[in-house]
Protein backbone atom coordinates (compact mmCIF):
# COMPACT_ATOMS: atom_id res chain seq x y z
CA UNK A 1 0.00 0.00 0.00
CA UNK A 2 1.38 3.21 -0.94
CA UNK A 3 0.17 5.87 1.53
CA UNK A 4 -0.60 9.46 -0.27
CA UNK A 5 -0.82 13.08 1.34
CA UNK A 6 -3.52 15.08 -0.40
CA UNK A 7 -2.93 18.55 -0.22
CA UNK A 8 -5.27 21.54 -1.12
CA UNK A 9 -3.60 24.91 -0.34
CA UNK A 10 -5.66 27.65 0.91
CA UNK A 11 -4.56 30.93 1.94
CA UNK A 12 -6.66 30.83 4.57
CA UNK A 13 -7.40 27.20 5.12
CA UNK A 14 -5.37 24.58 3.86
CA UNK A 15 -6.92 20.89 3.36
CA UNK A 16 -5.57 17.53 3.78
CA UNK A 17 -5.93 14.25 3.51
CA UNK A 18 -4.84 11.29 3.97
CA UNK A 19 -5.10 7.70 1.58
CA UNK A 20 -3.62 4.14 1.66
CA UNK A 21 -3.81 2.93 -1.67
CA UNK A 22 -2.82 -0.47 -3.36
CA UNK A 23 -3.74 1.03 -7.06
CA UNK A 24 -7.27 -0.77 -7.25
CA UNK A 25 -8.40 -0.06 -3.66
CA UNK A 26 -7.85 3.17 -1.02
CA UNK A 27 -8.28 3.04 2.49
CA UNK A 28 -8.92 6.45 4.54
CA UNK A 29 -6.15 7.24 7.27
CA UNK A 30 -7.37 10.99 8.32
CA UNK A 31 -8.08 14.61 6.71
CA UNK A 32 -8.39 17.61 8.49
CA UNK A 33 -7.60 21.87 7.56
CA UNK A 34 -4.49 23.58 8.63
CA UNK A 35 -6.42 27.02 9.76
CA UNK A 36 -4.25 30.40 9.46
CA UNK A 37 -6.64 32.71 8.94
CA UNK A 38 -6.39 34.68 12.12
CA UNK A 39 -2.81 35.58 11.07
CA UNK A 40 -1.00 38.25 9.25
CA UNK A 41 0.42 37.00 6.17
CA UNK A 42 3.71 35.60 7.07
CA UNK A 43 2.84 34.27 9.58
CA UNK A 44 0.13 32.45 7.73
CA UNK A 45 3.12 31.12 5.51
CA UNK A 46 4.77 29.72 8.58
CA UNK A 47 1.45 28.10 9.93
CA UNK A 48 1.07 26.21 6.95
CA UNK A 49 4.82 25.08 6.02
CA UNK A 50 4.62 23.72 9.63
CA UNK A 51 1.26 22.10 9.78
CA UNK A 52 2.05 20.30 6.47
CA UNK A 53 5.77 19.31 8.22
CA UNK A 54 3.64 17.87 11.11
CA UNK A 55 1.34 15.96 9.10
CA UNK A 56 4.54 14.46 6.94
CA UNK A 57 5.78 13.06 10.77
CA UNK A 58 2.94 11.93 12.08
CA UNK A 59 1.59 10.17 8.85
CA UNK A 60 4.91 9.41 7.22
CA UNK A 61 3.29 9.85 3.33
CA UNK A 62 5.28 8.01 1.00
CA UNK A 63 4.27 10.42 -1.99
CA UNK A 64 2.36 13.97 -2.31
CA UNK A 65 0.04 15.35 -4.41
CA UNK A 66 -1.28 18.99 -4.41
CA UNK A 67 -3.54 21.03 -6.61
CA UNK A 68 -2.09 23.60 -9.14
CA UNK A 69 -2.97 27.46 -9.25
CA UNK A 70 -6.20 28.71 -11.12
CA UNK A 71 -6.48 32.43 -11.93
CA UNK A 72 -10.01 33.22 -12.13
CA UNK A 73 -10.88 36.97 -11.00
CA UNK A 74 -8.30 38.25 -8.68
CA UNK A 75 -4.83 38.29 -9.42
CA UNK A 76 -3.77 39.26 -6.08
CA UNK A 77 -5.84 36.08 -4.55
CA UNK A 78 -3.74 34.01 -7.04
CA UNK A 79 -0.74 35.02 -5.82
CA UNK A 80 -1.39 34.85 -2.54
CA UNK A 81 -2.34 31.17 -3.29
CA UNK A 82 0.77 30.69 -5.38
CA UNK A 83 2.39 31.53 -1.74
CA UNK A 84 0.53 29.03 0.38
CA UNK A 85 1.08 26.61 -2.03
CA UNK A 86 4.55 27.38 -1.82
CA UNK A 87 4.87 26.67 1.30
CA UNK A 88 3.26 23.54 1.40
CA UNK A 89 5.53 22.01 -1.80
CA UNK A 90 8.51 23.44 0.51
CA UNK A 91 7.21 21.68 3.52
CA UNK A 92 7.06 18.82 1.33
CA UNK A 93 10.04 18.75 -0.81
CA UNK A 94 11.99 19.43 2.23
CA UNK A 95 11.14 15.89 3.82
CA UNK A 96 12.60 14.45 0.47
CA UNK A 97 9.08 13.08 -0.11
CA UNK A 98 7.69 12.90 -4.18
CA UNK A 99 4.95 15.32 -5.27
CA UNK A 100 2.66 15.57 -7.88
CA UNK A 101 0.78 18.46 -9.55
CA UNK A 102 -3.19 18.09 -10.61
CA UNK A 103 -5.44 20.65 -12.07
CA UNK A 104 -8.88 21.35 -10.68
CA UNK A 105 -10.40 19.75 -13.51
CA UNK A 106 -8.31 16.64 -13.54
CA UNK A 107 -8.95 15.91 -9.78
CA UNK A 108 -13.17 16.11 -10.13
CA UNK A 109 -12.49 14.24 -13.45
CA UNK A 110 -11.00 11.86 -11.47
CA UNK A 111 -13.27 11.59 -8.36
CA UNK A 112 -16.68 12.31 -9.97
CA UNK A 113 -16.27 11.90 -13.64
CA UNK A 114 -16.95 15.49 -14.72
CA UNK A 115 -14.42 18.25 -14.72
CA UNK A 116 -16.47 21.03 -13.75
CA UNK A 117 -18.45 18.79 -10.52
CA UNK A 118 -19.41 21.01 -7.99
CA UNK A 119 -17.78 21.19 -4.33
CA UNK A 120 -20.93 18.77 -2.89
CA UNK A 121 -20.56 16.20 -5.73
CA UNK A 122 -17.03 16.15 -4.72
CA UNK A 123 -17.90 16.03 -0.96
CA UNK A 124 -20.38 13.18 -1.73
CA UNK A 125 -18.12 11.11 -4.10
CA UNK A 126 -15.01 11.13 -1.52
CA UNK A 127 -17.97 10.07 1.33
CA UNK A 128 -18.47 7.32 -1.52
CA UNK A 129 -15.64 6.03 -2.13
CA UNK A 130 -13.87 6.18 1.09
CA UNK A 131 -16.69 4.44 3.09
CA UNK A 132 -16.88 7.60 5.19
CA UNK A 133 -19.48 8.01 7.58
CA UNK A 134 -20.17 11.12 7.25
CA UNK A 135 -19.50 14.15 4.30
CA UNK A 136 -15.87 15.65 5.06
CA UNK A 137 -15.95 19.34 5.20
CA UNK A 138 -14.99 21.03 2.15
CA UNK A 139 -11.75 21.59 2.09
CA UNK A 140 -10.57 18.41 3.34
CA UNK A 141 -12.48 16.38 0.95
CA UNK A 142 -10.72 18.33 -1.99
CA UNK A 143 -7.73 17.46 -0.14
CA UNK A 144 -8.54 14.08 -0.37
CA UNK A 145 -10.25 14.01 -4.09
CA UNK A 146 -6.39 15.15 -4.81
CA UNK A 147 -4.90 12.04 -2.95
CA UNK A 148 -7.24 9.94 -4.66
CA UNK A 149 -6.62 11.26 -8.17
CA UNK A 150 -2.95 10.70 -7.67
CA UNK A 151 -3.96 6.92 -6.67
CA UNK A 152 -5.61 6.68 -9.67
CA UNK A 153 -3.08 8.53 -12.04
CA UNK A 154 -0.38 5.88 -10.27
CA UNK A 155 -2.45 2.96 -11.47
CA UNK A 156 -3.43 4.35 -14.66
CA UNK A 157 0.22 4.62 -15.35
CA UNK A 158 1.57 1.34 -14.17
CA UNK A 159 -1.48 0.12 -16.17
CA UNK A 160 0.56 1.96 -19.21
CA UNK A 161 3.62 0.66 -18.50
CA UNK A 162 2.88 -2.90 -18.35
CA UNK A 163 0.62 -2.57 -21.81
CA UNK A 164 3.88 -1.36 -23.04
CA UNK A 165 6.20 -3.94 -21.73
CA UNK A 166 3.90 -6.21 -23.44
CA UNK A 167 4.37 -4.72 -26.68
CA UNK A 168 7.98 -5.13 -26.41
CA UNK A 169 7.52 -8.78 -25.96
CA UNK A 170 8.43 -9.03 -22.62
CA UNK A 171 4.84 -10.91 -21.77
CA UNK A 172 5.02 -13.00 -25.20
Amino acid sequence: MTRILGIDPGSRVTGYGVIESDGYHAEYVASGCIRAAEADWPERLRIIFNGIQELLIQYSPDQAAIEKVFIHRNVDSALKLGQARGAAICAVVNRAIAIHEYTPTEVKQSVVGKGNAAKEQVQHMIQVLLKLSAVPQADAADALAIAMCHANTNNTLARMQGIKGMRKGRYW
